[in-house]
């Protein structure tokens, strides 16, 4: 635990509370001017190159590395784990880098079934057409009526 008194923990919390808040924000500009919404004619997020959207690209990096930013502040003056003991933080810590990596996984995991399937229902719907003729005679088969049974 840390040694502040009540009105540094005071301003510590206020302090935190106004980054997270300005973070926030800042957030909601970057969505909003990357979709187009606050400058008209001004939409980013259709930039490419090639076939990658950058502008995309670029925005979803953002919007991931502030939320983290604001995760991480959170863990380490609200949970207080920047006044705890180093061993105690990694033996959090570590656990949930791990299960972002599954999530991340999963993920990844999910959608490489789901493009198969598409491509396996795809491949079924193909016709297949062919140059192949029976070889030797036509042969008919009997009813089993006319077989006499």
């Amino acid at each position: 635990m840390s040694a502040h008194t009540y009105e540094e923990s005071k301003t510590i919390a206020r302090k935190t509370i106004i980054i997270l808040g300005i973070v926030t924000i800042v957030e909601v500009l970057i969505a909003l001017v990357g979709k187009g919404y606050m400058i008209s004619g001004f939409v980013p997020y259709e930039w490419e190159i090639g076939s990658f959207p950058i502008g995309l690209a670029v925005m979803y990096i953002a919007m991931i590395a502030l939320s983290l930013y604001k995760a991480i502040l959170v863990i380490f003056e609200f949970m207080h784990m920047k006044y705890e003991v180093k061993s105690l933080v990694r033996s959090v810590l570590l656990p949930t880098t791990l299960l972002i990596w599954a999530i991340i996984a999963f993920f990844m995991e999910g959608n490489y079934w789901l493009n198969s399937r598409e491509y396996i229902e795809q491949k079924n719907m193909e016709q297949v057409e062919s140059d192949m003729q029976p070889i030797g005679e036509k042969v008919e088969l009997e009813s089993v009526e006319d077989a006499g049974h």
